[in-house]
């Protein structure tokens, strides 16, 4: 009996993981905090238009969810969405105590209070303009008061000051403030950025906040700084911050998750050392403004493993306390992230989980702590985790909610592996390559597969060590993946992050060309059969490599940038000094940017292309894509556009997400002369194709 396999061309290998798995039943897990014996967690649904769901998991195993179903009949404002827009792309959008649920709400951008089985009640004033302030990174004062970042957009202060403004706001959550704004007090204002508020009680110095802050035109992961500041409260429970300074950061130095331990001691990340670790600052110590570090020794330069990253968003934690005044942290290396545990003497045991991605940890009852952990065959999902004590201590896990049954056996699922490599002058790169796994076919002999170059965006990101069906629906078909971890990327050290200072557009691209020859030149990939694709940032490196290099033989462009000029001049507070550091001040750098854009060289381009962009992208506008696209068809070359209507930065929604990535197979199809074993929709106004 004969067991060979069919013969089946790259790229039309059939596979169960079509576009639309990707969004049957997802609902990708996000933050996760503890309130008792609950854990609760958010849930990005995009079968429920791409709202977040807050979900409570009770000591029973139990999951609830706070907001009723989904209506798709009904209005995203009549949709409760748990998603704030504070620097554009949110995070810390909620927060809970003692069964008390607050939230800023998408559609107003509001503040909300849900009791235990109640429904929402406003507790912030009406705006003078439609979702004119914006909330992030609650942290309870008490039982009746909040403190939080808030964002105003409101048009006499957007006039008055030129942006934005971001501080720092303590109000009742009883909806007092709802008639009277006044009671909406400002504890900090000034700093262009403010961010990760956190309260902790020491027993001899009492009440104290601290929080980060940094100017235009650092970026976060360039510098902030740590300030600690007295709280002192009225006889009406109304705080007033004294002796505010600074205790750590500046403009070269990047902190990340300031947090109180249980005795009152700051715990934050710094990079400081090259890499973000954990630090402490000794609250009642003669020395109590000069921190140590909690790894040791520190003549070693500290541990060589990021804990903490970026912070694009609010509502990140890295580190929490454990029992016995150990700490319990990510730490990133390699491409992957592990859990560690820092003893009381400063040294560092790496736990045993099956974890290859890590993206919270916070503390739970009873000892246990809660993170949000995939791994290469395991979407993220919600687990419980309680650490032994010892030279090797023990790991219990106990996941809250099951993985989505994604229809197939995991030997269709294609493992990461970490790959180093050469590029330009001298440097050395990083990446993650998948390849092609298909158990029921075979490719024909000496064939070599097409390859899709992953970049992420950012580009101050990383690529994310976990399975995503968005790879496995390319691997399964029979492409190779690799997801480029280019200069600049996070998860590497600071030095390695800093090799795009000034060369964005140079570095990320150099590093994605050399990641596909390399693989090429290993004979993994077919060097006539390259793609590059990438959203944002990514977007831009795609469509960089593609106009300044002739290494791709076609591209996807996902809201990528196209005119860097035209980013410099119209994007959001968040960004619009990002780009000074990336490549040069604006607009006295402006050959630099015409240098730089791919749209000011078309007579570049030479590959098809296939552009995707959301007709409400605020960070990258539509006119960006429209431009490229208007570009291609001046100069004749193969090309489609397809504008979706409803998403901003990213795509959230379920029937988007699925045309988009049918779409790009469609034009691969085209592009490489394979026809997918899938039945696709061919793009409406593609030419040349």
């Amino acid at each position: 009996m004969s067991h060979e396999l069919p013969e089946v061309p790259h790229g039309a290998w059939p596979s169960p993981i079509t576009a639309a798995k990707l969004v049957e039943g997802a609902a990708g897990v996000g933050e996760i905090r503890a309130d008792g014996s609950d854990v609760w967690w958010n849930e990005q649904r995009p079968g429920e238009g791409g709202r977040y769901q807050l979900v409570r998991c009770s000591s029973t195993g139990g999951r609830h969810d706070l907001f009723p179903a989904w209506d798709p009949e009904s209005s995203a404002a009549t949709n409760w969405n748990a998603r704030t827009a504070v620097m554009e792309y949110g995070g810390g959008a909620w927060a809970v105590r003692n069964g008390v649920v607050i939230f800023a709400n998408w559609a107003d951008q509001r503040l909300y209070r849900v009791d235990p089985d109640a429904s929402p009640v406003a507790i912030t004033p009406v705006p003078e303009s439609p979702r004119g302030f914006r909330f992030s990174e609650l942290s309870w004062l008490g039982d009746g008061w909040i403190v939080v970042v808030r964002e105003s957009h409101e048009p006499t202060v957007v006039a008055e000051h030129g942006e934005a403004v971001n501080e720092i706001v303590a109000l009742p959550i009883d909806g007092s403030a709802v008639d009277d704004p006044s009671l909406v007090r400002v504890l900090v204002s000034g700093p262009d950025f403010v961010q990760s508020p956190t309260l902790g009680v020491h027993e001899d110095r009492g009440l104290r906040i601290a929080w980060l802050q940094w100017d235009h035109p650092r970026m976060p992961w360039d510098g902030t700084e740590l300030v600690l500041a007295d709280v002192e409260l009225a006889d009406d429970g109304v705080p007033r911050l004294t002796r505010p300074r600074r205790v750590a950061g500046g403009p070269a130095e990047s902190v990340v998750q300031p947090g109180f331990t249980t005795n009152g001691d700051l715990v934050f990340c710094t990079d400081r050392t090259g890499w973000w670790n954990p630090w402490r600052l000794w609250v009642g110590h003669v020395d109590e403004d000069q921190p140590e570090s909690l790894v040791k020794p520190v003549i070693t330069g500290g541990l060589e493993a990021e804990t903490g990253g970026a912070l694009w968003v609010g509502g990140l934690r890295w580190w929490t306390e454990l029992a016995g005044e150990r700490i319990l942290a990510t730490a990133a290396a390699d491409g992957a992230d592990q859990l560690i545990v820092i003893s009381a003497d400063g040294h560092v045991v790496p736990l045993a989980t099956p974890f290859s991605e890590i993206s919270q940890v916070v503390a739970a009852a009873d000892g246990w702590a809660a993170v949000v952990g995939g791994t290469p065959s395991g979407e993220p999902a919600p687990h419980l985790v309680r650490v032994g004590h010892g030279a090797d201590p023990t790991v219990e896990l106990e996941q809250l909610r099951p993985h989505r049954d994604i229809g197939v056996h995991s030997n269709w699922i294609s493992h990461p592996e970490h790959v180093s490599f050469p590029s330009a002058g001298g440097r050395e790169a990083h990446a993650l390559y998948y390849p092609p796994r298909n158990p029921t076919v075979e490719a024909p002999p000496r064939e070599r597969p097409p390859l899709v170059v992953m970049i992420h965006g950012g580009p101050t990101s990383a690529a994310r060590n976990r399975l995503e069906l968005s790879k496995q629906f390319w691997t399964t078909r029979g492409f190779a993946v690799v997801d480029v971890n280019y200069g600049g990327s996070t998860g590497y050290g600071r030095p390695y992050r800093r090799l795009l200072d000034g060369q964005w557009g140079v570095v990320d691209v150099e590093d994605a060309v050399a990641a596909a020859r390399y693989l090429a030149e290993e004979g993994l990939a077919d060097p006539d059969r390259l793609a590059i694709r990438g959203g944002s940032a990514g977007g831009y490196t795609t469509l960089a490599a593609l106009c300044f290099h002739d290494v791709f033989k076609a591209g996807a462009s996902h809201y990528g940038v196209a005119d860097l000029g035209a980013l410099a001049a119209d994007t959001h507070k968040f960004e619009s000094r990002y780009l000074d550091g990336l490549v040069g001040p604006w607009p006295e750098a402006k050959a630099t940017y015409d240098a730089r854009s791919p749209i000011n060289h078309t007579d570049g381009f030479s590959a098809p292309l296939i552009v995707l962009q959301g007709d409400e992208d605020e960070v990258v506008p539509p006119a960006q894509a429209e431009m490229i696209v208007a570009a291609l068809a001046a100069k004749g070359l193969p090309h489609a556009y397809l504008l979706f209507h409803g998403e901003q930065h990213g795509f959230r929604q379920a029937t988007n997400i699925i045309r988009a990535l049918e779409a790009e197979l469609w034009f691969y199809g085209r592009v490489f002369g394979f026809e997918p074993a899938d039945h696709i929709e061919p793009v409406e106004g593609a030419v040349g194709l």
